[in-house]
C-alpha cells in the first residue's frame, strides 16, 4: 500500500517525459506567413486620385506616396483622418486554393491550413460607380494561373462602409485582405481574449471552442493534451469575434461565419484571411473609442437591461439538495449577506466523473435530490431570493439514472434532433467520462421542441434564470438537417443556441419576461442581441496569466470592446485538478481576491468549481465567510450606478467595466495595461490583487486627481497621470474614484461601517 504513491509519481514522471519529447521531437507546424504580392499598376505618375462617394465615406483611388499607388478610405466628417489604407506599391487583396485540416477533441480545435496554390499579384481595373454603389473590378495572378475579382463598397442603415470580396469558388477558397498599420497602433477587441489585451504581434484566430485546461501553463497543459487534446492555446476562446478597434480609431468588423485569421504579426501590416471565396465586412469611422463601440453594436446588437433583482446581491452558487440550500442561507443571513439568488446548477441531478462533480444532461427536475422544491422556492421568494438552473445543448442517455422520468436523448434521437456524423447516427461527443448527443439547432423543430423544454421545465418550475451552457461544440464534420457545411455553421452554432433561450424568454408574458435571465459562455459577433448576461468560461483556479485570475479581467476587458456589455467570472475560477505531479485546488487567499474582484463585476456569482471538496469555498470558515459577505456588501453598496451603467449599455452598448484606453485614447501609458486595472464606468478606477501575498499595488491614474475609497485622500496630478503605490489588504482592494464625483462620494458614503480608515489628508505622488 505505501508503494502506491511512488507508482503514481512514476508514472507520471514518465507521462510528462513523453508529452515533453513529443513537444521538442515533433513541434506543430508554424501557421502560414502573411501573402506580400505586388500592385501591378501602370498609371502615369501625374494621375491625380479620383474621389467616390459611398454614403459618409469616401473612397481616394489612385493615392501615390513613396512611389507607390493605394488605396485610401477617409470619413467625410474628418477628412485627415484614415480609416483604412492599403500598403503602397504592395496588393490589398489576395487569394488562394488551399485545403485545411481540422483536428478536434471534446470542442476543442486545431486547424491547419496548406496552400495549394497562391494568387500574391494584384492588378486594379477601372473603378465603376452607380449611385452609392462602388465597384472595383481585378485581376491576380499566381504560379501559371489568373483570376478575376470583384471588390464592392456600399453604405449601410448603420452608417458603416460595407466590402464585400469575391473570387470565382471553382479557382479560390481563400480570400485575404491587406492594409496597412503602423508600428505604434494597438489592436484590441476579437471578443473574449484571455491572454492579451493588445493583439498586435500576433496571428488571431477566430473559431470559437473550449478555452482550455491550462492554455500554456506547464506542465499541466501538456498532460491535458496528452490525455484529450484539451490544453489550449492563448488564442483559443469560447466567444472570439472577428471584430477590431485600434489605438488609431480604426474599426473593421467581418459578417462572415467561416473561419477567419487577423494576422498581426507584420507592424506595418494587417492581413485578413477568410476561409471562403466571398468576404464581406464593414469599416466603422467614429471620434471616439466608446463611439465606435455605440457605431458598432448597432450592427451587432446590444444587450438589453438587466433585471434589478440581480443587481442587489451576491448569486450563490451551490449544490447538494434542498437541505444544503436551506443550511447555507442561513450561515449567510447570520452574516448579513445581501442574496440575489441562488443558483442549482445540479437540479437534474449529480454524477462524479474523473473530472469531479458533473450533472446529468437530461433537463428535468431531480426530485429526489430536491425533495419539497416548490415549498423551497416559495421560502426563498419570500425573502426576494430567486432561483437559477443550468441548461446546455447536449443530451445524455439516462438510463443509468433510476429516478429519470423523460429520457430526452431518446426523445430527441427518435424525432432526428440530434447531430448526426458521416455515417447517419447521432454524432456521440466525448464529454470527461461519457458521450453526449448535440442539438440540431439548423432544424426549426428540434428548435421549437427545446424552447418548449426551456419553457416547462426551467421557467415552468420558478426559474428565473439559468447558465445555458457550450454552445462551442458543433463538430465541423458533423451532418445538419439543413445541409449547410458544419465547419461554416460552427461559428454560428454559439448565436443560435443563444437565440433559442432568448425566444423562451421572449414567449413569456412582458412583466415575466422582463424578469427572467440567461447566462452564455460561448459567443459570436451577434450573440449580444440575444444574450441576457455572459460569463467568462472555466478559468484554472491559479494565479497566473494564461488560464487563472489574470485572464478573467483580460478577458472582460477584451470583450467589452466587442459588445460584450454585460461579463462576469467565477469567483475563484473552476477547474480544479488534482495529480500526483502538481496540485490546482482553489486556495482561501485566490478565494477571497477572487471576491475582491468579482465586486466590481456587474453580476456577483459563485462557483463551487468542479471537485467542491478541493477548492476552499466561501462557508468553509469563519473568516473567509466574513470577507465574503464585506465583498458582497461592497457589490451592493454601488447598485445605484451599476443600474445607470446597465441602461447606458442598453443605450449605447458601452461595457460596465472598462479598459483605461475607452475613456483616455490620447494617453499612450494606458494602452500598456492588460489586466492590472480597469474602470467602472467612467467614475471608478480598480487595481486588483492579482498575486498571492501581496498587500501593495502599483496604480497608473489618469491625469486628474483621484479620492482613494478606503484612505479618503487624494491622490494624482491636474496637469499630467501619475505612478503610486497604495496599500491594498485583504478587504481593501485599491479603489479611486474621480475627485468630485457625485458616484464616488455616493458610493463611499454607502459603504458605511465597512470604511475603517478616514483621512482628510491630499497627498499627490509622482513618478
Amino acid at each position: 500500500m505505501k508503494k502506491k504513491p511512488f507508482r503514481k509519481l512514476f508514472f507520471g514522471l514518465l507521462i510528462l517525459l513523453l508529452v515533453a519529447a513529443g513537444y521538442l521531437f515533433w513541434p506543430e507546424p508554424p501557421p502560414p506567413e502573411p501573402i506580400i504580392g505586388k500592385l501591378q499598376m501602370k498609371l502615369p505618375a501625374e494621375t491625380p486620385p479620383d474621389t467616390f462617394r459611398v454614403g459618409d465615406f469616401r473612397i481616394l483611388w489612385p493615392c501615390r506616396e513613396d512611389g507607390g499607388t493605394f488605396l485610401r478610405i477617409i470619413h467625410r466628417n474628418e477628412p485627415d483622418h484614415t480609416v483604412w489604407a492599403s500598403i503602397p506599391g504592395e496588393s490589398f487583396i489576395n487569394a488562394a486554393r488551399g485545403r485545411e485540416t481540422v483536428s478536434g477533441s471534446r470542442g476543442h480545435y486545431t486547424i491547419r491550413d496548406k496552400r495549394e496554390q497562391v494568387y500574391d499579384r494584384q492588378s486594379v481595373g477601372t473603378p465603376q460607380q452607380r449611385d452609392s454603389l462602388l465597384l472595383i473590378p481585378g485581376r491576380l495572378y499566381g504560379e501559371g494561373d489568373s483570376l478575376n475579382y470583384a471588390l464592392r463598397f456600399s453604405p449601410t442603415p448603420e452608417g458603416h462602409l460595407r466590402f464585400e470580396i469575391q473570387v470565382p469558388s471553382h479557382s479560390a477558397n481563400r480570400v485575404y485582405f491587406s492594409g496597412a498599420s503602423r508600428q505604434a497602433e494597438r489592436f484590441f477587441g476579437f471578443g473574449e481574449q484571455f491572454s492579451y489585451f493588445d493583439l498586435k504581434g500576433r496571428r488571431v484566430p477566430v473559431f470559437i471552442s473550449e478555452q482550455g485546461i491550462g492554455r500554456g501553463v506547464q506542465p499541466l497543459t501538456w498532460g491535458a493534451d496528452l490525455t484529450a487534446g484539451a490544453g489550449g492555446d492563448w488564442y483559443t476562446s469560447y466567444a472570439c469575434v472577428p471584430h477590431y478597434l485600434t489605438s488609431e480609431r480604426r474599426s473593421l468588423v467581418l459578417e462572415n461565419y467561416e473561419y477567419a485569421v487577423f494576422d498581426l504579426r507584420r507592424e506595418e501590416r494587417v492581413q485578413i484571411e477568410v476561409f471562403s471565396s466571398w468576404a464581406s465586412g464593414r469599416m466603422i469611422y467614429a471620434s471616439t473609442p466608446l463611439g465606435a463601440i455605440e457605431s458598432y453594436t448597432r450592427f451587432a446588437g446590444r444587450m438589453r437591461p438587466l433585471p434589478d433583482w440581480l443587481l442587489r446581491g451576491a448569486v450563490i452558487g451551490l449544490q447538494g439538495g434542498t437541505e444544503r440550500v436551506r443550511e447555507i442561507r442561513k450561515r449567510l443571513e447570520e452574516h448579513q449577506v445581501p442574496v440575489a439568488a441562488f443558483w442549482l446548477q445540479d437540479w437534474v441531478g449529480q454524477r462524479t466523473t474523473s473530472f469531479g462533480k458533473q450533472l446529468w444532461w437530461n433537463w428535468e427536475l431531480d426530485r429526489e435530490r430536491y425533495p419539497g422544491w416548490p415549498e423551497l422556492r416559495r421560502e426563498l421568494d419570500s425573502a426576494g431570493i430567486k432561483i437559477l438552473t443550468y441548461i446546455n445543448p447536449f443530451l445524455v442517455p439516462v438510463e443509468a439514472k433510476e429516478n429519470h422520468r423523460r429520457n430526452l436523448f431518446q426523445e430527441a434521437q427518435a424525432r432526428g434532433f440530434l447531430v448526426r456524423n458521416g455515417q447517419g447516427e447521432p454524432y456521440l461527443i466525448r464529454n470527461t467520462d461519457f458521450s453526449a448527443g448535440l442539438l440540431d439547432l439548423t432544424q426549426p423543430d428540434a428548435r421549437a421542441w427545446i424552447r418548449a423544454i426551456i419553457r416547462e421545465e426551467l421557467i415552468g418550475n420558478g426559474a428565473s434564470g439559468w447558465m445555458a451552457d457550450f454552445g462551442e461544440a458543433l463538430p465541423p464534420d458533423a451532418r445538419l438537417a439543413s445541409r449547410e457545411d458544419a465547419f461554416r455553421v460552427h461559428n454560428r452554432y454559439a448565436e443560435d443556441w443563444a437565440s433559442v433561450n432568448r425566444e423562451a424568454i421572449d414567449s413569456q408574458p412582458d412583466s415575466l419576461a422582463g424578469q427572467l435571465v440567461f447566462f452564455s459562455r460561448s459567443g459570436y459577433t451577434r450573440s449580444p442581441r440575444y444574450s441576457t448576461l455572459f460569463w467568462l468560461g472555466d478559468q484554472l483556479v491559479s494565479w497566473d496569466g494564461q488560464d487563472g485570475i489574470k485572464t478573467a479581467v483580460t478577458g472582460l476587458l477584451s470583450s467589452g470592446i466587442s459588445g460584450f456589455s454585460f461579463n462576469h467570472s467565477d469567483i475563484g475560477g473552476y477547474t480544479a485538478i488534482t495529480h500526483p505531479l502538481k496540485d490546482y485546488h482553489r486556495s482561501q487567499e485566490l478565494f477571497q481576491r477572487w471576491a475582491e474582484l468579482a465586486a466590481f463585476n456587474v453580476v456577483f456569482r459563485t462557483h463551487e468549481g468542479n471537485q467542491p471538496e478541493a477548492n476552499h469555498q466561501f462557508y468553509d470558515d469563519p473568516a473567509t465567510l466574513a470577507h465574503f459577505a464585506r465583498c458582497a456588501r461592497i457589490y451592493a453598496a454601488w447598485a445605484f450606478y451599476r443600474r445607470e451603467l446597465v441602461a447606458e449599455a442598453a443605450r449605447s452598448g458601452a461595457p460596465v467595466v472598462r479598459h483605461l484606453f475607452l475613456h483616455y485614447p490620447d494617453d499612450p501609458r494606458v494602452l500598456a495595461i492588460n489586466h492590472e486595472q480597469f474602470l467602472v464606468g467612467s467614475e471608478l478606477l480598480v487595481a486588483p490583487v492579482l498575486d498571492p501575498g501581496v498587500t501593495e499595488v502599483n496604480v497608473y491614474l489618469p491625469k486628474g486627481e483621484w479620492v482613494h475609497l478606503w484612505l479618503g485622500a487624494t491622490y494624482g496630478s491636474v496637469e499630467s497621470g501619475t505612478e503610486i503605490t497604495v496599500p491594498a489588504p485583504i478587504g481593501e482592494p485599491a479603489v479611486f474614484y474621480r475627485k468630485g464625483s457625485i458616484v464616488g462620494q455616493r458610493f463611499r458614503e454607502a459603504l458605511g461601517e465597512l470604511i475603517q480608515k478616514q483621512t482628510t489628508e491630499t497627498t499627490d505622488y509622482t513618478d
